[in-house]
């Protein structure tokens, strides 16, 4: 169970398939990427924000699993929640599911590190106490 779980809303584009109208399994990577901006975005942050004040959230895992093909021009949600969360490593789970009927496509997490730009980890309670908060009290159970 999660408090926080941001919906990202995409359309599959041409460019994003193969031969047989399917998303390459690649993609699913970079959405995840959309919807980790809009979950830290829906904890009352922004990356972008972030990078200017000097720190970095590299990624150090990623794993998919692939239940479903998503095709050309569906509308897809990616649902993303925070799973772990320490002040410096943090582990985020998604959910691609199929606009239409809700069928689950891709089930995935992300495993993040916070950093300053020298790629030295930093602990978020200590720089950013209101986002550390935040990130605690919408933390899976």
């Amino acid at each position: 169970m999660y408090m926080l779980v941001t919906e990202s809303r995409l359309q599959v584009r041409y460019s994003e398939t193969d031969q047989m109208g399917v998303v390459h399994h690649s993609v699913y990577v970079k959405w995840f990427e959309v919807g980790r901006l809009d979950c830290i975005r829906g904890l009352g942050a922004s990356y972008m924000d972030m990078e200017k004040a000097g720190f970095y959230l590299p990624v150090l895992n990623v794993q998919a699993s692939y239940k479903w093909p998503a095709k050309y021009d569906e509308f897809i949600i990616v649902k993303t929640s925070v799973m772990e969360y320490t002040g410096i490593r943090l582990k985020l789970s998604y959910q691609v599911v199929r606009e239409a009927d809700g069928k689950l496509l891709v089930e995935g997490l992300t495993e993040h590190c916070w950093t300053t730009t020298a790629m030295k980890p930093v602990n978020m309670s200590k720089v950013r106490p209101d986002l550390h908060q935040r990130f605690l009290k919408n933390m899976g159970d």
